[in-house]
């Protein structure tokens, strides 16, 4: 019930430099906001200031780098700059997607943190008017050696699966990182696909003055204020005094307000519709009021509050969940309430639209607590040009610097059975990754694979990105990332259609940290550019760090692609005995960043794979011709570990059935023939077939080049060294892991 007894005046404390600091805002900062007044703020619009103007809403320091990524093609409907992305899927239907953050909450209180960032992107999806169809995430934990980490992988698995298993939306893929650079500071980044018919998108631009503003969903509390204040700063040594700033979601109540959502959607009530994010009311109003060129009048008595007393400031910057804001068409009013109400949602008209391009927010019966501009205060944030230092370039790694194993296979085994590279089946498994029935690839390949409902096409979906690449060459490593999920749904069978990106990186204040952002930012560009492969949504996470410790520079990339025949879809699973083992690609045996070095060394140094983009292109496309013609039984990207990694996922994917036997090129010593076994060179795909020359002649045709390796059978993976090992006891150790991890038997 909305709290309305009281109308007395709300207290206005000086604002003083101190207070300035606590919102965030640095003095130059706090003196723009005057100069855009004449006057000095009172509380609240301090407050509003304070979150729209913070990093995390602004992307003060990064938008000058993210101008410069393609975001266009004509695939695409809507790029970057609304809730979410969106492309053409054919038949009149658009593919709806986004990725974001919720790193620093998730850290604080794992399960509600990690639950609410799938509360969040999920709304931003069906804000657009798309129905959620699949969700992802990518993870970063510390050393499983560090004494909090098994407490919060536990955490965020039971927030992201306890979310998206209520709300009936499949998580489909995923990846997760361990790496001691996390320890303190662990990256939480949830990723929603959608579909809609493309004549239903819907914007969050604010138009019409005399309009009705509409809140609907659940009741404001005082959770999650300034939570996007606090997203847009480095922690403490312990975090744990910032608890309160952290949201408590409803996956209950968001299932309700997707379908509420929609059925109103599927009238002409609405003229826009935003949720109430990062800054809540704040940024909801404001953002669709500048888009749409209006001003604004909210009632704050008017809005639907779960805590007694609860003042402007803490309504207005509350970030409670569950909870969207509606510009409606005159009239409509009862035709919203009615269906939001039976579904049991608050609903409240608490505003209208106006001509004058201002906010006048007002409480305690008509008093008037913020008059404040628009445009200056949503678009005029500070935009900075900070310092940047380039990464310097490592040396590259040559195989006679890595003192290689006695027996290349049970190195495997020992890497398979390591945080790296062991299987995540303990994570997946607690997720309902079949929901909606529409789920064709599951987790565990290369991509994610959901049929388009009622159809024969389906979209493939992944999350991407080296971190350890990113830290030692940034340009090389946004290349990678990209480059990678490109791959990955290129390996299932479907054509690139565009991405998201999540820019996980420490104080952009430190040149040395900027520069890292930069250099990935260009190597993204130049990627994005060259496969055709627009960014057309995503997020901007800065201050990842602790004390003097950034994470390493980690910009995730969300992809979807699109299959548009089911029956051209491919799997990692060797399919039969006896077919050839084609290897598609250029290898050098590159160990510089690999996990190989990282096992037998505890190095991390050395110059990463580099990644051709030209040759990415063409055997890229060489692989989407081979899957579609059937040429091929199995496909399987190469990346982390290697070739022989990648030999022992498809032999394991088959269930243990099928193994291999694999021929190292001869005339080449032990470390020589381990590069060439775990070197990372990129751009490799592994591909079965009945018969090789088929494969061979199509890669002679298109300037790719490709080598018969091996051939499938038996239930071992074997090399032509004489060393092998039973798929049975790689599985083994690849299933145990984490598992033996999770009960405290390991790390």
């Amino acid at each position: 019930m909305t709290d309305t007894a009281e109308h007395t005046p709300e207290p206005d404390p000086e604002i003083t430099h101190d207070l300035v600091a606590e919102h965030g805002l640095k003095p130059d900062e706090y003196a723009r906001v005057e100069e855009i007044l004449g006057r000095a703020p009172n509380l609240v619009e301090l407050g509003i200031f304070s979150v729209m103007w913070s990093e995390h809403c602004s992307y003060k320091s990064s938008k000058r780098w993210l101008k410069t990524l393609p975001t266009t093609g004509p695939q695409v409907i809507q790029g970057p700059g609304e809730n979410a992305g969106v492309v053409d899927i054919g038949d009149g239907q658009a593919a709806v997607f986004k990725i974001e953050s919720h790193n620093h909450p998730s850290f604080i209180e794992p399960y509600q943190g990690a639950a609410t960032g799938v509360g969040g992107i999920l709304r931003d999806v069906f804000t657009m008017g798309a129905r959620p169809v699949c969700n992802l995430n990518a993870l970063r934990f510390g050393d499983p050696s560090d004494a909090k980490t098994r407490h919060l992988v536990s955490g965020v698995v039971g927030g992201i699966g306890g979310y998206g298993n209520c709300v009936g939306v499949p998580t489909v893929a995923g990846e997760v990182t361990f790496h001691s650079t996390y320890n303190r500071n662990i990256l939480v980044n949830a990723m929603t696909v959608g579909v809609a018919d493309q004549d239903k998108i819907h914007y969050a631009r604010a138009v019409g003055a005399g309009n009705p503003v509409v809140y609907v969903g659940s009741k404001t509390g005082r959770d999650g204020i300034h939570g996007a204040t606090m997203a847009s700063a480095s922690f403490e040594e312990e975090g744990e005094d910032q608890r309160p700033t952290v949201q408590v979601g409803d996956p209950f109540t968001e299932k309700l307000l997707i379908e509420a959502c929609l059925e109103l959607m599927a009238t002409d009530a609405i003229v826009g519709i935003q949720d109430m994010g990062a800054a809540g009311l704040t940024s909801s109003s404001f953002e669709m009021a500048s888009k749409g060129g209006a001003g604004v009048e909210l009632d704050l008595d008017a809005v639907p509050t779960r805590e007694p007393r609860m003042t402007g400031y803490e309504i207005m910057l509350s970030e409670s969940q569950e909870r969207m804001l509606m510009v409606l068409k005159p009239g409509r009013e009862a035709d919203a309430r009615r269906i939001f109400e039976k579904w049991d949602l608050d609903f409240a008209v608490v505003g209208t639209l106006t001509d004058t391009g201002r906010m006048v927010i007002r409480k305690n019966g008509g008093q008037a607590i913020a008059d404040l501009p628009i445009d200056p205060l949503a678009e005029s944030a500070p935009e900075y040009d900070r310092p940047w230092e380039p990464t310097p370039a490592q040396p590259m790694i040559t195989a006679d610097e890595v003192p290689p194993p006695e027996d290349p296979c049970a190195e495997l085994r020992e890497m398979l059975a390591g945080p790296a590279l062991a299987s995540r089946r303990w994570i997946w498994e607690q997720y309902d990754h079949m929901v909606g029935a529409d789920t064709v690839q599951r987790p565990g390949g290369d991509a994610g694979v959901v049929r388009v409902h009622d159809t024969n096409k389906a979209l493939a979906v992944t999350v991407d990105c080296t971190p350890r690449y990113c830290l030692n060459d940034p340009v090389e490593g946004g290349k990678q990332a990209v480059a990678e999920s490109w791959r990955n749904l290129t390996a299932v069978g479907a054509t690139p259609l565009a991405m998201t990106d999540n820019m996980n990186f420490g104080n952009p204040e430190k040149p040395r940290v900027m520069g890292q952002f930069v250099g990935a930012v260009e190597g993204m560009r130049q990627a994005g550019e060259a496969l055709g492969y627009p960014v057309i949504s995503g997020n901007v996470s800065l201050y990842n760090e602790t004390g003097d410790t950034a994470v390493l520079p980690t910009p995730t990339v969300g992809g979807v692609g699109l299959l548009a025949d089911l029956s051209g879809m491919a799997t990692i699973a060797f399919k039969a005995a006896d077919e050839a083992v084609v290897l598609l690609g250029e290898t050098h045996g590159h160990l510089g960043a690999s996990l190989y070095l990282q096992q037998r060394t505890g190095r991390e140094d050395g110059a990463p794979p580099p990644v051709d983009l030209a040759a990415e292109t063409r055997t890229g496309d060489l692989v989407r011709r081979l899957i579609a013609y059937g040429t091929v039984t199995a496909c399987h990207d190469v990346s982390d570990g290697g070739l022989l990694v990648a030999v022992a996922e498809m032999a394991m994917a088959a269930r243990g059935k099928i193994g291999a036997e694999i021929a190292v090129p001869e005339g080449t010593n032990m470390a020589a023939a381990c590069a060439w076994l775990f070197g990372e060179d990129q751009g490799r795909y592994l591909v079965a077939a009945p018969d090789a020359a088929p494969v061979l002649a199509a890669a002679r045709d298109a300037g790719v080049p490709a080598r018969a390796i091996g051939r499938t059978g038996g239930k071992r993976v074997s090399l032509s060294t004489g060393h092998s090992v039973r798929i049975r006891d790689l599985r083994e150790a690849h299933e145990g892991w984490l598992p033996g991890y999770m009960d405290g038997d390991g790390g």
